[in-house]
């Protein structure tokens, strides 16, 4: 793995989700000047910071660190579910959560 790896998946996720630093920054609950200064000075995150960067961007550390952040022991249907879902909003997010609980709910009567 390279030095660079963790920097580098960084970079590439935020890409990939259209997040910026400062958005990713506030949805990791890490300040903007720690991620900016990280980024820009090349140097690792510690596991903490990493594990509330990969929060941000809504996948585990073990999704991070995946060939293409491929979802671990899940079905095909299961991992298309959950792109598909990572790759809304958080306000459809939870419209979304909110439909399937009444989903359940509604068989549960």
């Amino acid at each position: 793995m390279d030095e660079n790896f963790v920097l580098d998946r960084i970079q590439e996720l935020c890409d990939r989700k259209g997040l910026t630093h400062y958005k990713l920054a506030l949805k990791a609950g890490v300040h903007q000047s720690s991620l900016s200064t990280l980024l820009n000075r090349k140097s690792t995150p510690n596991v903490f910071t990493l594990e509330k960067i990969c929060s941000g961007l809504d996948m585990t550390i073990a999704q991070f660190f995946s060939p293409d952040g491929e979802y671990i022991n899940l079905t095909k249907e299961q991992k298309e579910m959950v792109d598909l879902f990572s790759s809304l909003p958080e306000i459809d997010k939870e419209l979304v959560i909110a439909y399937m609980q009444g989903l359940i709910d509604k068989r549960n009567l």
